[in-house]
């Protein structure tokens, strides 16, 4: 989970207008292709109205959702993490020697 956190953290947010926005976008479109976890909120009146982002970042954005909207996944991940909270865990040494490997 804080893997999650740190990673929100890094993502930087620049805020322009429409106008803006219209008059930079083929420089945005290079400037995040170069930061995978750069963003940028468009205003209008001063409102949020539209994100730009790496198409990375919107894939990596919509997989998660679609993790997190999987109910049965989601009960075997809660389920998983109580696990290696609780310590029951196998190291890869005995995993191997359980299979004979």
């Amino acid at each position: 989970m804080s893997t999650t956190r740190n990673l929100i953290e890094e993502i930087t947010c620049e805020s322009m207008s429409v106008t803006a926005a219209r008059e930079r976008l083929t420089g945005l479109v290079k400037q995040l292709s170069r930061d995978r976890l750069a963003t940028v909120q468009v205003t209008r009146r001063g409102e949020p109205v539209l994100a730009i982002m790496p198409w990375a970042l919107h894939e990596s954005i919509a997989e998660t959702l679609e993790i997190l909207g999987d109910e049965e996944l989601m009960a075997a991940l809660r389920q998983s993490i109580k696990a290696i909270q609780d310590g029951n865990t196998y190291s890869s040494a005995d995993i191997r020697a359980e299979r004979g490997l």
